[in-house]
């Protein structure tokens, strides 16, 4: 292996730290700006400024900001991201309660979204200009500019209204039967895959297609390959870094679309604490889901590139 391979890789978890510390400082400071205020929002509108400022002093509220931004990542290193302002439960706990189902909603978006777009994007590199790949493309593009809610709203409009297949709503996420999981998961994974499937194939074809332009492609080519061992032993090899790229980026997406997807059809994951949280001005708790998106992000977009890394072969010799 070459020597400057683990430099590279420190270097890329060194950015990583510094991106999340900066990501921290910036959250904390927009979400201590939000209107509004926790114990207002406990005690209720009619509540004297006494009691207000009774309740502030004892959320720490009063004190600088920039004394709690130091608290708050404090405890956030140390594991303990704070007490909710809104029913006092401990922040891990509320998030603990409700981070696997989102993981589950993720891992069956990723598990039917990833090999398929995958797929989709290797056979239009394969037959770029093809009927196939001009419909996909033009499918693609169609899917990418319509937005999460528009497709989840005639989603619910079809299968749960017109044909009665589906529930609207996923509150439950208890699967007990293959029924259940499609009740349950069938319309929010869809609604996640019409766009996830449409960015990762677009990408992924972008990525085979610059490989196949290749001279070495060009000379497999001239000795008589056949296209799916070009692909498949010449091209895609070389395209891993691209296309875990192109995953991580399109995974990623599931960061925010979850949001939409979660409140729409009132799925119980950490989306739906987040929103509930902005409502009532839990900051403790909207900071941690915050930032555990963004260590989500971080996360995918570290490993892409540590792949992209170990799989150029200028860096391997």
């Amino acid at each position: 292996m070459n020597s400057s391979i683990p430099r590279l890789i420190i270097g890329r978890l060194g950015i990583g730290v510094l991106t999340l510390l900066i990501v921290s400082l910036v959250v904390f400071i927009l979400t201590s700006l939000l209107p509004g205020d926790a114990a207002q929002e406990q005690l209720g509108q009619e509540a004297t400024p006494e009691a207000v400022a009774a309740l502030r002093a004892k959320l720490g509220l009063d004190l600088p900001v920039y004394m709690r931004y130091l608290s708050w990542l404090g405890g956030l290193v140390t594991g303990n991201p704070g007490v909710s302002l809104v029913n006092g439960m401990p922040v891990d706990d509320l998030i603990a309660s409700r981070l696997p189902n989102s993981l589950k909603l993720a891992a069956a978006t990723a598990l039917i979204a990833v090999p398929l777009a995958l797929s989709i994007g290797i056979f239009s590199a394969m037959y770029r200009g093809s009927i196939f790949d001009r419909y996909t493309n033009m499918l693609a593009v169609f899917l990418v500019s319509v937005p999460e809610f528009l497709i989840a709203t005639v989603a619910v409009l079809i299968f749960a209204v017109k044909l009665g297949w589906l529930s609207a709503l996923s509150r439950s996420v208890e699967v007990d039967s293959f029924l259940q999981l499609l009740s349950v998961y069938a319309m929010p994974v869809l609604t996640l895959c019409c766009v996830l499937v449409a960015q990762m194939a677009r990408m992924t074809r972008a990525a085979v297609i610059d490989q196949l332009s290749s001279p070495y492609v060009e000379m497999a080519v001239l000795k008589g390959a056949r296209p799916m061992r070009v692909v498949l032993r010449h091209a895609l090899p070389n395209a891993i870094g691209p296309i875990a790229n192109a995953v991580a980026l399109s995974l990623s997406y599931l960061l925010g679309g979850v949001v939409i997807v979660e409140t729409i059809f009132n799925y119980p994951g950490i989306a739906t604490l987040m929103v509930n949280a902005v409502v009532t001005r839990d900051m403790p708790l909207v900071q941690a889901c915050v930032m555990l998106f963004s260590l989500g992000f971080l996360l995918l977009v570290l490993i892409a590139d540590i792949i992209a890394i170990l799989s150029n072969p200028r860096l391997r010799t």
